[in-house]
């Protein structure tokens, strides 16, 4: 396989637990995405429409800053960008980390954890925001997934 990076957002540790699986079965680089100011549990109570989450999730233009530097993309031809699914998609941060560096040619493919909701619409979201790099399948993965069953999903990608 190609130079592999897998870039991850993880609210509360599940999807960073994965994201450390999944680069791990791949011998790849990992990169965390982390917002320039951190969310707070308050932040993430999604049953309160006042709270950040909620706020940058019904605002389409919403792109939470990003704290720190960019991985040099260049180097990368395979990208695993893995996230918590927030309200039937990906968190707005995920779209500043694409808007924010080149994807062209690479392969793409979404990994997500969520406790209850499936992927969504998200591979479509992706797609728009990033239409110049090729999008797999993504993938709703457990956030404690065998190293196994990471490259068995993995294995089905062809990649």
């Amino acid at each position: 396989m190609s130079k592999t990076l897998v870039a991850y957002f993880s609210a509360s540790g599940q999807t960073a637990r994965l994201a450390g699986t999944l680069a791990r079965t791949l011998g790849a680089d990992l990169y965390e995405i982390v917002p320039a100011r951190k969310y707070t549990k308050a932040d993430l109570n999604w049953n309160d429409a006042e709270s950040r989450s909620s706020v940058e999730m019904k605002d389409p233009a919403s792109r939470p800053a990003i704290a720190g530097s960019l991985p040099d993309m260049s180097q990368y031809e395979t990208v695993f960008v893995g996230f918590p699914i927030w309200w039937y998609t990906a968190p707005h941060i995920i779209l500043t980390f694409l808007e924010s560096a080149d994807f062209a040619g690479k392969t793409c493919v979404a990994f997500v954890t969520s406790g209850s909701s499936g992927m969504g619409g998200t591979d479509e979201d992706l797609k728009k925001v990033c239409p110049a790099a090729r999008w797999l399948r993504g993938e709703r993965l457990s956030s404690r997934a065998t190293e196994a069953e990471v490259r068995g999903w993995v294995q089905s990608l062809g990649l």
